[in-house]
This record gives structure tokens, C-alpha cells and sequence, in this order.
């Protein structure tokens, strides 16, 4: 920029170089805007932490009900599949088959339907403010993180108190890198959702009955290897599905104590990798359209 005055002593326009601006709106490069989501890590952090705690200021149990959801939830699963359909066959420690089951699957299915509805929800800030708009998809995650840290403390002292108790084994600490798998997972289905229910409005919508189908495909409340022992084809359909291998994952490490197949762990790793580098790309490329709502 420069400003200098004319030889008749008028001062003159100051001009403003171009380079290196970029028009509001325009994706960035991937180095970029990776770099300019980092920066904005400790916003993502606050937002999310505000979010949480204004979730559930209005409520007379406040925290509490983060817990009460889900051990009613599991109350009801085991009421229909363990007591009246006895889905419990074949399963040792049901009880603690489920909590793991809906615990875990509700971590996941929260930041799906979160996810969805992200960019939609965050429009205010995105007529406002610009940044990466992978933050809001990523503050959803972070988020259900929050929320899901102190459940999981609470879910191992469920196991070990109800009966039949649990022997708590070294094995218990292998449930990190499960937490840490399944979040990826959970960054890279949320990005690829709300990049989907930008496009799609409706998909919001159909989030509930795609949700449910994947409860009930996972094996939350019955065993997968038990019921479909006849279908091998489809055992083997059911077997891929990820939220499967989390949740065994889980179950080995909390409540059995016993080692996980090898290839259960390899599912795990290239699910969520994978679908955290197709998800980010995904929402990446869709950029500059999500101004427009």
C-alpha cells in the first residue's frame, strides 16, 4: 500500500496490491485449510464445552440425565430382547452386554444425526464469520466426546457393581484406542453427513429409521455370531459392519477380558481412517456451496 501526495500537494488514493487476497467464500487449498482448522482448535473446544453445558442447564438433574438416558434405554432393550424374546442366549453377562451396546452405538448414532444437520444449524456463523466449515461438523463429535467421556467412567463402575460382577483386567485399557478409533470414525461420518444433509435437506429426516436400522444391525442387543450361526453370508455382511467391530472391541476389553481377533482390530483401523480421509475430502470439495443456504 502506498500514500504519497501528488506535486500539487493533494493527497492521492492509497492502492491496495491484490495478491494473496482471496474472494469470501472460496476453498482453500488442503494444506490450507487443514492449517486454518487447527488454528481454531480452542474455538472448536469452547463451542463444544458451551453447547454441553447449555444442553442440559434447563434440566433439574442437569449432567445427570447423560447417564439416565442411556441405563433407561438399556432397561427397555433388556425388558423386550432379554426378558419377553430371551435374545440373551448364548451371552454371558447380558446386562453388561448391553450398557457396552448402547453406550457405545449412541456415541456414534449422535454424532450421525449431529452431523447432519451441522451446516444447516450453524448458518448464522456462516453468514457471519468466515472459517472452515469443517469445524462445525467437527464440533458435533467433540461434543457427543464430552458428553461421552464421563458415560464411559460410569459405564465401568455399572460393570463392575451389577451382577454378575466383572473381573477387571489390564485388557481395560485397550478400550482407548477404541474411544480413539471410533472417534475418528465418528469425524469422518459426520463430515460426510453434513456435506449429504446440506444437499439433502430431507436427510434429517431419515436419520432417526437409518439410525435405528444400524442399531439393530450391529448387534447392540443380541449376538450376531449366535442368531445368524445358519446365514454365513450374511453373518459375514453383519461382521463388516464397523460399529460391530467397535463394539466387540469394547466388550472384549470391559467385560470379558479376553483378546479380540486380529482382523476384528484391522477393521476397526481402516473404517475409521478410511472414512475419516473419504469424509474430510468429501466435505472439503463441497466448500464454497455451503454459503449458499
Amino acid at each position: 500500500m502506498s500514500d504519497t501526495r501528488n506535486p500539487l500537494g493533494l493527497t492521492t488514493i492509497p492502492s491496495v496490491s491484490s495478491e494473496g487476497l482471496v474472494a469470501v467464500g472460496k476453498r482453500m487449498g488442503l494444506r490450507s485449510y487443514l492449517r486454518s482448522l487447527w488454528e481454531r482448535r480452542y474455538f472448536i473446544i469452547a463451542e463444544s464445552r458451551a453447547k454441553v453445558s447449555g444442553s442440559t442447564r434447563n434440566n433439574l438433574l442437569g449432567y445427570a440425565w447423560l447417564f439416565i438416558n442411556p441405563l433407561l434405554s438399556v432397561l427397555a432393550f433388556w425388558f423386550i430382547f432379554g426378558f419377553i424374546l430371551n435374545s440373551s442366549r448364548g451371552i454371558d453377562n447380558f446386562i453388561g452386554y448391553l450398557v457396552i451396546g448402547v453406550f457405545f452405538f449412541a456415541y456414534t448414532g449422535k454424532s450421525m444425526t449431529g452431523g447432519t444437520v451441522s451446516i444447516r444449524g450453524g448458518a448464522s456463523m456462516i453468514r457471519g464469520f468466515q472459517f472452515p466449515r469443517a469445524a462445525l461438523p467437527i464440533s458435533t463429535v467433540v461434543r457427543n466426546f464430552l458428553d461421552f467421556i464421563p458415560s464411559l467412567a460410569v459405564m465401568v463402575v455399572v460393570l463392575a457393581v451389577l451382577p454378575p460382577a466383572e473381573v477387571i483386567t489390564w485388557r481395560v485399557v485397550l478400550i482407548i484406542p477404541v474411544v480413539v478409533l471410533q472417534t475418528i470414525f465418528n469425524v469422518g461420518l459426520a463430515c460426510l453427513l453434513a456435506r449429504v444433509g446440506h444437499k439433502f435437506p430431507d436427510m434429517s429426516n431419515l436419520m432417526s429409521i437409518i439410525s435405528r436400522f444400524w442399531l439393530y444391525g450391529s448387534g447392540v442387543f443380541f449376538s450376531v455370531e449366535e442368531q445368524l450361526a445358519d446365514h454365513p453370508v450374511l453373518l459375514t455382511i453383519m461382521q463388516a459392519n464397523p460399529m460391530h467391530s467397535f463394539l466387540t472391541l469394547a466388550r472384549d476389553s470391559l467385560l470379558y477380558g479376553t483378546a479380540s481377533p486380529s482382523w476384528m482390530w484391522i477393521s476397526a483401523v481402516v473404517w475409521s481412517f478410511g472414512l475419516l480421509v473419504v469424509g474430510f475430502l468429501f466435505f472439503w470439495r463441497g466448500e464454497e456451496s455451503y454459503g449458499r443456504l
